[in-house]
């Protein structure tokens, strides 16, 4: 058995000739520079091959990344010249077929930054919906990003959209439209008029900047009512390096007596699982022995791996990585957590959700979640690392293959073994978005905060939750993306302690 390197890959395709003459040279060189490029091409595949072979969840799923494919190091350099773009050879040939989340970018910088809410975006969140009857679809705004081209614009929460540039929005054309390569687009707006939607003269044009940060924790609020002091927190994204700033707001909560939770997470899509893990108890509590979730890996990587590895208990600090304090956590304590989920709450957020189940009533209000229950980490060309991205390492990566893979390399349970939600988690309260009526986010009359206020209360402020035009979300400016889903697996587990693959 031998080890593939890049030495190798060169030897099997450099052909040498002893001729002198000047018409073998040019020949030569012509054929090396030939060559080279193959090689370059070739690099990207055996960093994909390579990579899932080990590390995918689905690896003995997929006959394509077998350990007994290949019988020699030439069969295996052959069958990567074979596939020459990458792709096609990664989506069609090396991805299971239930796999819904897997992502990738010819530039691992982007998915470095997405999973830090850092992206390149004009400000505006937005889901989209379908027109009764029709293929089209209307947008909505959720809400703006702070700081971003949107937020000097006249467009705001609760806004309504139908077309961009003068293109009607529809099922086929909506990601060219809103997510496509023109930086600037101009959005055409409507309104409702006689309880439908009615295109009107307004337009707002919107450009993406590089680089715009979102901060996740985008609305906090306390509210009294009666003797219940309500702590409301919207969280928009899990996002390492925000520990910290959530262990201040639950500062806040404490000093101000609070004893119900309210936890929006409706347009939440995921990220860092140790940030749930510190979110969930801020909420709970600190008791370190205490399991919140297990990820299970492929039959090769789950042999190799102790509890140590795949265990995730509750923690009693926010924790040292990504600028965090180590601060010990003002956590509530509480016995019932009331949290808004909808069709935009995946990944990390359901974790939240199903990994405090057993310790504490967790109270749904709002509509069925995505159903992720998978975990990835993100991997570029570095073999010596075990091609696990490593911030220290940026230096070792291939500096030929710059590309960024983020596979599926787990599935994950909580502590009684409960991981079956790939259809969503169901409301306990269902409770559509009304797109006529969305409310002041953190306002105690917003529908799906006012409802969970009645829930804690039984006398809260609305008596009626009438949804007149509900959601029903299409796709929205973050669920369109698979990236924006990811549950990000700690990258300080060792996973590159297995050599990557050998071949004969």
């Amino acid at each position: 058995m031998k080890k593939f390197f890049l030495s190798l890959l060169c030897l099997g395709f450099v052909i040498t000739s002893c001729n002198n003459d000047d018409d073998q040279i040019i020949e030569d060189e012509i054929e090396n520079t030939e060559e080279e490029e193959i090689i370059l091409d070739i690099e990207v595949q055996n960093f994909f091959w390579q990579t899932l072979n080990l590390y995918y969840f689905w690896q003995g799923e997929v006959p394509d990344l077998s350990d007994d494919l290949f019988d020699t190091q030439t069969a295996y350099e052959e069958y990567l010249a074979e596939n020459e773009d990458p792709v096609d050879f990664l989506e069609n040939k090396l991805l299971f077929s239930e796999d819904r989340f897997t992502f990738y970018s010819d530039d691992y910088t982007e998915l470095v930054n997405s999973s830090a809410g850092i992206s390149k975006s004009n400000g505006l969140q937005f889901g989209l919906g379908r027109i009764t009857g029709t293929d089209d679809l209307f947008g909505f705004v959720e809400y703006v990003v702070k700081n971003s081209d949107a937020a000097g614009q006249d467009i705001e929460r609760g806004d309504l959209f139908v077309g961009v540039d003068g293109q009607t929005i529809t099922i086929d054309n909506y990601i060219d439209l809103l997510f496509g390569d023109d930086d600037t687009y101009t959005l055409n707006m409507a309104e409702i008029v006689d309880g439908g939607l009615s295109p009107n003269d307004k337009e707002i044009t919107l450009t993406k900047s590089e680089n715009l940060e979102e901060n996740p924790i985008h609305v906090t609020n306390v509210i009294t009512s009666g003797d219940k002091k309500i702590g409301y927190l919207m969280y928009n994204q899990f996002v390492a390096g925000s520990e910290d700033a959530l262990n201040t707001v639950f500062s806040d909560f404490m000093s101000q007596g609070v004893n119900e939770l309210v936890l929006d997470l409706r347009y939440n899509p995921g990220g860092r699982g140790s940030t749930a893990a510190v979110l969930a108890s801020l909420i709970k509590g600190t008791n370190t022995s205490d399991l919140l979730f297990r990820t299970i890996y492929n039959a090769k990587l789950q042999a190799e791996f102790d509890s140590s590895l795949t265990d995730n208990y509750f923690v009693s600090t926010t924790g040292t990585s990504d600028g965090n304090s180590n601060a010990p956590l003002n956590t509530l304590n509480l016995n019932t957590v009331y949290i808004i989920a909808t069709e935009a709450s995946a990944s990390a957020s359901e974790l939240v959700m199903v990994g405090l189940e057993p310790y504490m009533n967790v109270i749904h209000i709002g509509g069925t979640t995505v159903g992720k229950n998978q975990g990835s980490v993100l991997f570029v060309d570095d073999p010596d690392g075990g091609n696990v991205y490593d911030a220290d390492r940026v230096d070792e990566i291939n500096p030929n293959v710059q590309w960024g893979l983020q596979p599926i390399i787990s599935s994950v349970e909580n502590s009684v073994g409960f991981s079956d939600y790939v259809d969503g988690l169901l409301p306990d309260i269902e409770l559509s978005e009304d797109v006529t009526n969305l409310g002041v986010l953190g306002n105690a009359n917003e529908p799906l905060l006012a409802r969970a206020i009645q829930e804690i209360t039984g006398n809260g402020a609305k008596s009626s939750f009438e949804v007149l035009i509900p959601a029903n979300l299409v796709s929205s400016s973050k669920l369109y993306n698979p990236r924006n889903t990811a549950l990000l697996l700690n990258n300080s587990v060792p996973l590159a302690k297995i050599p990557l693959t050998e071949t004969k």
